[in-house]
């Protein structure tokens, strides 16, 4: 059965006017190393720390600023928003289309709450806490070429013909602001479509971004901004002591104009100063130390890196499946090829580097998981390979070969041929993104041990499940396992409003 909304009874949880307070016991393990009888051994110690919640329930208008708004990615999220918020439909070859928000975690997926009358209850995700309505965001950002949203929705070939047509009138006037063009850091291929750039020191071009968000908020009278990065793959940074290391270092060279700062780390520091959450759709290294330690030390929030959409997204689950099933993965290959922009701006050596780096590491803690399958600093063969044929457009094709050892020596081989239509999936994990960024910035708690209510940590671990490369605190396990990274936030979700973790047991009916 499935319910719309629902609210908690219970000792532990008290809505009022303007927030929902709970209490929760987090249940947990502390591991310990000790010697017994003259022979070391580990022992389990259960524990209970007694947690408190706050949600500020009054929801605020947002506005949504993404750099590269006329890329793919841009304008078909801002399009399917539109066509979602007007009621629109469109003739296909094969149906009349609704518009609707298939592939969105928090607008299209739902939550298991219960049992009533040995039927399983189901409400959606977005039930669990207040959050934004999509159809009221205000949507705005930058680009590096000055096409309108309505011809840069037609230059990406996303969406069906009848559809554009009927949203032309609701885009055409959106114009992107100038963006930041540095060509050292993209492939060169891009720089025909650049002709819409902040010009002047990087110093300057940071003001301007800062400039460029307040005049934005003021305009749109929108109580709050979340930025996110949705343009090209940049090359990685490199991160050198004495120049991006620490927040001194990175500012002095900001006033030094060095090279070796990127386009995405000045929107970044542009929106940790001005305390507006960054999040990093691609999949280089915008946040570099200096940054990071900015943007703890303001305490302002940061997410990222890089959409997993596609490949990843099946990789997360099926290597999770085949190690925890005890099966052995040998050798991963994965192949990509896609016509869109990005796929060009990827056949440049530097920037798919970036890519390689995202997508290379996303069975690392899988692996480091089962000491039994995997020795000590043993690692699958893992090689990923992307190429550029513009002939596909943005229906990016992915063939993954998996081979194992199974058991008594034998080999076992999964080949996979994913076809995936890039900036519809990309796009509700936008939405998603900003949306619990927004969320994630009206809940406080604290720990018994703690004295007052405090924010989450500013880099923003419960985007993992949206990330390729999850960005997490200094010292933070990295978990790139998609079915924890979705218990991990739908259950501090639940915490929220005094509701136990999902576990699955249903000792009701054992």
């Amino acid at each position: 059965m499935f319910i719309e909304s629902f609210k908690v009874e219970s000792p532990n949880v008290k809505y009022t006017e303007n927030e929902i307070h709970s209490v929760y016991d987090y249940q947990t393990t502390e591991l310990v190393h000790e010697s017994k009888n003259g022979a070391y051994q580990w022992t389990v110690k259960p524990k209970t720390v007694k947690y408190e919640f706050k949600t500020d329930t009054h929801v605020p208008k947002l506005g949504v600023m993404l750099v590269g708004w006329g890329g793919n990615n841009g304008s078909t999220l801002t399009a399917g928003v539109i066509a979602n918020r007007e009621g629109i439909s469109w003739a296909t070859k094969e149906k009349v289309q609704q518009a609707n928000y298939f592939g969105s975690l928090t607008q299209a997926s739902s939550i298991r709450i219960g049992s009533f009358n040995g039927e399983e209850i189901y409400a959606p995700f977005k039930s669990l806490l207040p959050m934004v309505n999509p159809e009221e965001i205000v949507f705005g950002g930058w680009d590096i070429s000055d096409m309108n949203l309505a011809d840069a929705m037609g230059r990406a070939k996303v969406l069906d013909i009848d559809l554009q047509k009927q949203l032309r009138p609701f885009m055409e006037h959106m114009v992107p602001l100038p963006g930041i063009y540095d060509p050292d850091f993209i492939a060169a291929n891009q720089g025909s479509r650049a002709n819409h750039s902040i010009k002047g020191t990087k110093k300057e071009q940071l003001e301007q971004v800062i400039k460029d968000i307040r005049d934005f908020k003021e305009k749109n009278k929108v109580d709050k901004v979340v930025v996110l990065w949705t343009a090209n793959t940049e090359r990685y940074s490199n991160v050198v002591a004495g120049l991006n290391d620490t927040t001194e270092n990175l500012m002095s060279s900001l006033d030094k104009n060095e090279a070796e700062i990127s386009p995405s780390t000045l929107y970044a520091i542009a929106c940790v100063l001005e305390n507006v959450p960054f999040i990093n759709g691609s999949p280089q290294n915008t946040f570099v130390p200096g940054l990071i330690e900015l943007a703890i030390k303001r305490n302002s929030l940061i997410g990222g890196d890089d959409f997993k959409s596609g490949q990843t997204k099946m990789k997360s689950v099926l290597v999770d499946f085949l190690v925890g099933a005890g099966i052995k993965p040998t050798s991963i290959v994965s192949y990509n090829h896609l016509g869109n922009n990005d796929g060009m701006n990827l056949s440049a050596p530097q920037t798919f580097r970036s890519k390689e780096i995202s997508k290379s590491n996303v069975v690392d803690d899988m692996v480091a998981s089962n000491g039994i399958l995997f020795e000590s600093g043993e690692h699958p063969d893992h090689v990923v390979v992307i190429k550029y044929v513009p002939y596909v457009g943005d229906s990016k094709r992915a063939m993954d070969e998996y081979t194992s050892e199974i058991f008594m020596g034998g080999k076992n081989t999964i080949v996979m041929h994913n076809t995936c239509e890039d900036s519809l999936l990309a796009a509700p994990i936008i939405l998603d993104l900003v949306l619990l960024a927004e969320l994630t910035t009206r809940i406080e708690l604290k720990s018994e041990n703690e004295g007052k209510f405090h924010s989450f940590h500013p880099v923003a671990t419960l985007l993992s499940y949206l990330s390729k490369a999850p960005l997490v605190p200094p010292g933070t396990p990295v978990v790139n396992a998609l079915s924890k990274q979705r218990a991990m936030l739908e259950n501090i979700l639940r915490a929220c409003v005094g509701l136990a973790p999902e576990n699955n047991m249903i000792l009701e009916y054992k």
